[in-house]
């Protein structure tokens, strides 16, 4: 049987009916059933053989569990998964109270299974302890501990009890009590609203103002959801999580929870529309409250989001337990009953880095309930690989004990500015992921990702779990495939490393897997075979600001059939923020299109502004470009120039970094070239620059002033600037929303700033 199992394995999207055909693995099961029916006799006396303590005692220990077996035995024919059915048949006589929720597939495992199934990763003394008590611990006394348990999931939660119909879609009489939840993913499209989503311009066709943030509006398409929520509800949040999360609120200082920001995005969360919030003030930006608060929201939303899924597979598990073989039986095989995906991973939190993703995993914690965290496994294995061993040494070793390489590379981090020091004072590796599995109560950190609820990544690593799956076969990254809430934040740092590979990633996301997984294809969601999740998949992009690039990427790759949803706000600028009394010159050149911008602003360069400076004799002028593709074109050009010019690129070796400087503020040579990304990176403050050009506006608005500061100490300072109509976002950031939109409008093409 192992044989067959592996010889059928194997799947294509173009042959997905072969292995997730329902309705024919129905049509058998029925047979099936229909066949023991007919001779009461004969199952009368299998259970009779099976009911012996001596077959119990077998099957909890020497025989798999099971989970195992449904592993094994989905995929052949119909024999096996009518046994797997007669197993849970025997359990519920009394045969195997331990493992009561068993049938219920690879996806979830048996509440008894969870509480004791350790991945074996690490060797921490919490892990030594639960797998100790699950030996120790009677069968009889977990069956007993277990139903009791399952009693109060079902008990807290009567919205997933009754918010469906026998169809899947939410029933008219509890529409109005069925979470956001049931109502999102219990709905079925159809072909012709799929092919209408596909084709059709979404118009953002309401506002409403953003809580604590004056110059912000929120404007969405379709129908406005957002309402004054009634004040005694639970905001959509299971009332466990509710309660935690307001004892948490009130215990930081906050006294109204219903008016606070937290509400009020996770109002915008629990729609499960398309997010995109784009002035995101970061924590290492003086932001740390509204960093941590949209933190602390997307996690909670995460978490209720998990914690639903779970309790609706686990309570339908009971259902099909009880009705098997009784008159109800029939209802046993609708709609309702499909509550999963190809894969068990529900939430994708992409960061991009290590620091950002230990203070995320560490909220995380801190966000669930005291009684589903008793234990946290590998939690000290995970603060050493995502924290920083400069903390530890600094506490450790006195300042007399220092080496001096310490001592210097701490006084370089002095020398830069705060905000780089407090985002790169961590652990700096833009390369990781772990996946994170709930249990009844416990927490697992690095569980192996097909059996976890959430997987905390960077979109560099998944890059390359991609790419190696593309080159051995016997790889896959399949644990994506059902990915049904995806978080995507800090984007704009994640603009700085790699963008492409963050595209390559939401693209492989919600494909039809390439091998089974020993999924349960009876309890799959129709839209997961139809091949639509991708229509269901909730994206939350949060930014610092906003940018082309992130926009075309919400505009194309966030597909949500519930509509989206984004922030529009005005800006006031940054020119303040200029120390120097000096001419800023703001020259416009015209273009037509987006696609022809580059060329047209290398042109002008080529044109009006490098024949002013090819000649001069003072030197000291630094071409500054937001983007490497601009950076190679320039150096082309001045090398076919035969300028006098060095470089400070993406990809320079330190070694040419240093040299470049010095020759730059020797005078050795008259022109340097200055990347954003370098700067973001580096921080470097450049000396001898008299006169600034900035070929390209930069992204982050808090670089603009920092550059053109830089010329101070100059004599004849100079700055001009050259944009374009479609550099609009970059500008209003910098010299505001107003001048922005008079300055594209202008009939003139010179605008001067002091």
């Amino acid at each position: 049987m192992g044989k067959q199992f592996v010889k059928k394995r194997g799947l294509t999207n173009s042959k997905m009916s072969n292995k997730f055909d329902r309705n024919k693995r129905l049509r058998k099961i029925q047979e099936e059933n229909g066949a023991h029916s007919s001779s009461p006799s004969s199952s009368e006396e299998a259970s009779g053989e099976e009911s012996s303590g001596d077959a119990v005692e077998e099957i909890i220990y020497k025989e798999p569990s099971v989970y195992d077996n449904l592993l094994m035995k989905l995929g052949s024919s119909s024999e096996s998964v009518a046994d797997a059915f007669k197993m849970r048949q025997r359990q519920e006589e009394g045969r195997s109270d331990s493992e009561e929720d068993g049938v219920g597939g690879p996806e979830y495992l048996s509440e008894s299974e969870q509480e004791d199934d350790i991945s074996g990763e690490g060797t921490d003394s919490e892990s030594r302890n639960c797998r100790t008590e699950g030996t120790l611990q009677q069968p009889g006394s977990i069956g007993i501990r277990e139903q009791n348990e399952d009693a109060d999931s079902v008990a807290s939660d009567t919205d997933e009890e009754h918010g469906l119909g026998l169809n899947g879609q939410p029933s008219s009489e509890a529409s109005a009590h069925a979470s956001s939840f049931h109502e999102h993913f219990g709905y079925n499209l159809s072909k012709e609203e799929v092919d209408d989503l596909s084709k059709k311009k979404l118009k953002y066709e309401w506002e409403v103002p953003a809580v604590d943030m004056s110059n912000c509006k929120w404007v969405g398409t379709g129908e406005c959801f957002l309402k004054d929520d009634n004040l005694y509800s639970d905001y959509g949040l299971k009332p466990k999580l509710y309660k935690h999360w307001l004892d948490i609120y009130n215990k930081s200082g906050g006294n109204d929870f219903h008016s606070s920001k937290q509400r009020s995005f996770f109002s915008l969360c629990n729609s499960y529309r398309d997010i995109l919030h784009s002035n995101k003030k970061p924590f290492y930006l003086k932001g740390q409250e509204e960093d941590s608060n949209i933190m602390e929201t997307y996690l909670m939303h995460s978490l209720n989001h998990i914690f639903r899924t779970r309790d609706l597979v686990t309570k339908n598990d009971t259902k099909v337990a009880k009705n098997k073989g009784s008159a109800k039986e029939g209802i046993l095989i609708g709609d309702a009953f499909l509550d999963r995906g190809f894969t068990r991973p529900k939430v994708l939190i992409l960061l991009p880095l290590k620091s950002i993703a230990l203070n995320v995993v560490k909220r995380l914690i801190r966000l669930t309930p005291d009684a589903h965290k008793v234990n946290v496994e590998h939690i000290d294995r995970f603060c050493d690989e995502f924290g920083t061993k400069k903390e530890e040494e600094d506490k450790d070793d006195d300042d007399a004990s220092q080496n001096i390489r310490g001592t210097r590379k701490s006084n370089s981090q002095k020398s830069k500015p705060s905000d780089y020091q407090i985002l790169f004072g961590g652990n700096n590796d833009d390369n990781f992921s772990i996946g994170i599995k709930f249990t009844r109560k416990s927490i697992k950190l690095y569980n192996d990702f097909y059996t976890s609820d959430m997987i905390v990544a960077s979109p560099v690593n998944l890059h390359q779990k991609m790419t190696k799956a593309e080159e051995n076969k016997e790889q896959d990254v399949d644990y994506l495939s059902s990915i049904e809430v995806l978080i995507i934040d800090h984007a704009d740092i994640i603009l700085m490393q790699n963008w492409s590979w963050l595209i390559e990633v939401v693209e492989q996301l919600n494909r039809i897997p390439s091998k089974q997984h020993g999924t349960d294809v009876m309890r799959i969601r129709q839209w997961y075979l139809d091949g639509y999740s991708r229509f269901y998949r909730q994206t939350v992009l949060l930014s610092y600001h906003p940018n082309p690039e992130i926009n075309a990427f919400f505009n194309h790759h966030c597909a949500n059939y519930q509509g989206k949803v984004k922030l529009a706000c005005e800006y006031k600028g940054v020119l303040p923020k200029v120390l120097l009394n000096v001419r800023q010159i703001y020259e416009r050149f015209n273009v037509d299109s987006i696609e022809k911008a580059d060329d047209a602003r290398l042109e002008y360069f080529t044109k009006k502004v490098f024949p002013k400076i090819k000649d001069s004799i003072q030197g000291g002028i630094m071409l500054f470009l937001s983007s490497y593709f601009e950076f190679v074109r320039l150096r082309n050009f001045l090398k076919s120039q035969n300028a006098s010019f060095c470089l400070l690129g993406d990809y320079t070796e330190p070694s040419d970094i240093s040299r470049a400087r010095v020759w730059f503020f020797e005078g050795k040579r008259k022109m340097i070239l200055y990347t954003e990304r370098s700067h973001f990176y580096r921080r470097y403050k450049i000396r001898g620059i008299q006169n600034l050009i900035i070929y390209s506006l930069p992204e982050r608005k808090e670089f603009y002033p920092e550059i053109v500061n830089m010329l101070e100490g100059s004599h004849n300072m100079t700055c001009t600037v050259l944009f374009s109509r479609f550099d609009m976002l970059r500008l209003e950031r910098i010299v505001g929303s107003a001048p922005a939109k008079k300055m594209v409008k202008s009939e003139k093409g010179v605008f001067v700033f002091c």
